[in-house]
This record gives C-alpha cells, structure tokens and sequence, in this order.
C-alpha cells in the first residue's frame, strides 16, 4: 500500500502541472500590461543661495560686483537670479556703469547674461541713462545688445527705438531703429 500512495502522489502532480502550466503562463501576461516607471532626472537646482555679492577680477583688478538677493545654480553651471540682481561695473578701480533687472539668468555654455524686467544700465562716465524690458550682457566682449524697445536719456536728448548693440559702460551704441528728441547744433 505505500508504493500506492507514492504513485498517487506522483500522479496527481502531473494531473496537475498542466494547471500550474497554465497559471505561470497568465502571470506571465498579466505581468505585460504593467507600466515600467520611468526615472526623472532631477532638473531643478543643485545649490541657492539668499543675499549675495559676487566679485569678478582680471589682473588682480575688480572689474564686476554683482548683488543679488536670490541666487539658484543648476547642474549644466546656469544661474538663476529671480529675485532681480544690480550690477556694478569698474574701469581703473571706479564704478563706470551700474545694471539694475528685476531677473536675470546666465549662460554658462554661451557665457551670456539675460537681465528683464524694468531693466536700467546707467553710465556714471558718460551721464546716461538706457531703459528696456530686456537686456542681454556678453562679459568677454563687454558688450550688451537688446531687440526691445529703448529708452536712452542724455543730458539733453531722449532717444527713442528697438534693438540695441553697446559697450556695457554706454560709451559707444547704435539704435537700429531710432525716433526720439534730438538737439542739434547748427554751429559744428
């Protein structure tokens, strides 16, 4: 009678595999239907900071001073400026000219700045004034250029017009499309 029972075992294990055959196989199925999650790299930013001052120099000479109250730095080396940035400019050891934006972002992999919102860049050197809704700086050509309306106030004039290529003291600028109030001497 025991070899009996080893066989019953045997037999109902193999009536049976079919069964767990059949079952594997709607696991197996069911199992396709379920979405792989996929990761999301992360693209906020990897450091911030609140209240700074940062100082640029070239041959132990400060040539920029930026003040920002919020600054956010991302993995690729952009900066975010949110909460507005004032920019202060040297020449020989003097403050040539000073950028106020409300935001600024800048470029790492281009090396260029992006000031907007009520921005001004104000020359202490020449007396002048530019006003525009944005502004984008090139430090390593010292340059600014803009494709919004300007405003540029001079001691006498006030010059209207879109888009703007400039030396970032205002020392030398083009308007490319120009309006506005000249004074103009008749005695040259």
């Amino acid at each position: 009678m025991t070899n009996f029972k080893i066989l019953n075992i045997k037999k109902g294990w193999l009536q049976s595999r079919p069964s767990f055959l059949l079952l594997c196989l709607i696991f197996l199925f069911a199992c396709e239907g379920i979405e792989q999650k996929k990761i999301i790299e992360y693209q906020g930013p990897v450091r911030e900071g609140d209240n700074i001052e940062m100082e640029y120099a070239e041959e132990d000479l400060l040539t920029v001073r930026l003040k920002a109250g919020k600054i956010r730095e991302f993995r690729n080396g952009d900066r975010e400026f949110p909460d507005g940035i004032f920019i202060e400019f040297f020449n020989d050891r003097k403050i040539s000219s000073t950028l106020a934006a409300r935001s600024a972002y800048y470029f790492k992999s281009t090396n260029k700045w992006r000031a907007q919102g009520d921005v001004q860049l104000r020359s202490m050197e020449q007396d002048e004034q530019l006003k525009t809704e944005e502004l984008f700086w090139y430090p390593a050509e010292k340059m600014i250029r803009t494709e919004k309306f300007v405003t540029v106030r001079t001691g006498k004039e006030v010059i209207y017009g879109t888009g703007l290529d400039a030396t970032q003291d205002l020392s030398n600028y083009q308007i490319r499309r120009v309006e506005g109030e000249f004074e103009i001497d008749d005695n040259p």
